[in-house]
């Protein structure tokens, strides 16, 4: 009898603005508030979980050492469940969810928790990286011809290889306030939250909880969006229309997904809310680090034969206006389909808790609409990208 990888519940924290509401918190205590709190969401007996895969971009500072693990730790749960972290940049948690699925499909794990966490508040982005040309090899940069950009520089790349303008970033940018707000109105997004209670910078609980997205601006427009700024304050001319408003935030926040066979899930009582149908990875041009979600996405289409049209929803990762417009000239996706609850730009990127936080999202935008697949992408630092459909069963 084949094994399914089944997801049984998935959830995420409310993503704070870097240095806002959940600065005061260690993230090894945020994953290790969210990996409690999932369990007990479930009531699974946590010794039967076989293994636990962290995703955390960052991995210094107090994020070092095995932060999955430490966090595990940390929540009071049996020491004898074993932890790893990974790290495929932006994607990490998606992959999380990947390693942990295949193992699961393999039979090495019959119960495994897939988990992302970042605080880049307390481990700004890069501070992993040491002197000019951090962590690059003389041979690397030579195999690159001897380029760093900043992703900065890389999304105004593709834009104008895509034809998108400063003016279609920022309608963008505006949509996906308009529609993380009405999201969190309507209680959408309460579903899948577990609220915070906020700390002040000692660590201590103020009383007070955090139980939404702290990023989201429902007030802006096109024109408050026009006036800003090149994001490459230091040299404007290389990203003009790269700006603060047309980009992901900076954020802290972590995510947790239980991952089962669904054999084992059904002998357990345990919900069945999904499958994890397809997963692909695949990689790009490791100096426009940003352009990976195209062809991973050919990929996956031309080996499950599965095609645009046949997703009720698709997710791609708002790292930047310019990079989901990218995707979008290329796929042609129903706008309605597309990123429908709003993305990083309004809600934030936990870099190695996104990719959970949107799968999340995306499951959850399912069962709300009755929709059956969803398709998630998104792009990754070194010019890499995974794909993933999900099922909803429930």
């Amino acid at each position: 009898m084949s094994r399914e990888a089944v997801i049984v519940d998935t959830v995420r924290t409310p993503i704070g603005k870097r240095k806002g509401a959940l600065s005061g918190w260690h993230p090894t205590d945020l994953l290790a508030h969210t990996l409690r709190a999932l369990l007990d969401r479930i009531g699974v007996d946590p010794e039967r979980i076989d293994d636990v895969v962290g995703g955390c971009v960052t991995q210094a500072g107090e994020q070092g050492c095995n932060v999955t693990r430490n966090a595990w730790v940390a929540a009071g749960l049996p020491q004898s469940v074993p932890a790893t972290s990974v790290d495929r940049q932006c994607g990490s948690s998606q992959q999380a969810v990947h390693f942990a699925a295949q193992a699961v499909i393999a039979g090495s794990y019959d119960l495994a928790i897939a988990c992302g966490v970042e605080s880049m508040s307390r481990a700004p982005m890069a501070s992993n990286a040491a002197g000019g040309t951090g962590p690059f090899s003389a041979d690397f940069l030579e195999a690159c011809d001897g380029q760093l950009m900043t992703q900065f520089e890389v999304a105004q790349i593709l834009a104008g290889r895509f034809g998108i303008t400063r003016r279609e970033m920022d309608e963008y940018a505006v949509r996906s306030h308009q529609r993380a707000h009405e999201s969190t109105v309507d209680g959408h997004f309460g579903r899948e939250m577990v609220p915070v209670p906020i700390k002040d910078e000692e660590g201590r609980e103020t009383g007070e909880l955090l139980t939404a997205d702290e990023g989201i601006r429902p007030e802006t427009t096109v024109e408050v969006l026009a006036a800003l700024d090149s994001a490459a304050k230091w040299d404007p001319s290389i990203a003009p229309d790269i700006t603060a408003g047309n980009s992901s935030q900076m954020s802290d926040g972590a995510s947790a997904m239980l991952i089962a066979d669904r054999a084992v899930a059904e002998q357990l009582g345990l919900p069945v809310r999904a499958r994890i149908k397809h997963m692909v990875v695949g990689a790009d041009d490791a100096v426009l680090v940003l352009s990976a979600p195209n062809p991973v996405t050919r990929k996956l289409l031309a080996r499950t034969g599965l095609s645009i049209g046949d997703f009720d929803a698709i997710e791609c990762n708002e790292a930047f206006a310019a990079i989901a417009l990218m995707w979008a000239k290329e796929f042609q996706p129903d706008p309605e389909r597309y990123n429908p609850r709003g993305g990083a730009i309004a809600l934030g990127h936990p870099l190695g808790a996104s990719g959970i936080r949107i799968m999340t999202t995306l499951l959850n935008h399912l069962e709300a609409t009755g929709g059956r697949l969803g398709f998630q992408t998104m792009c990754e630092g070194g010019g890499q990208a995974n794909a993933t459909v999900i099922e909803r069963l429930g």
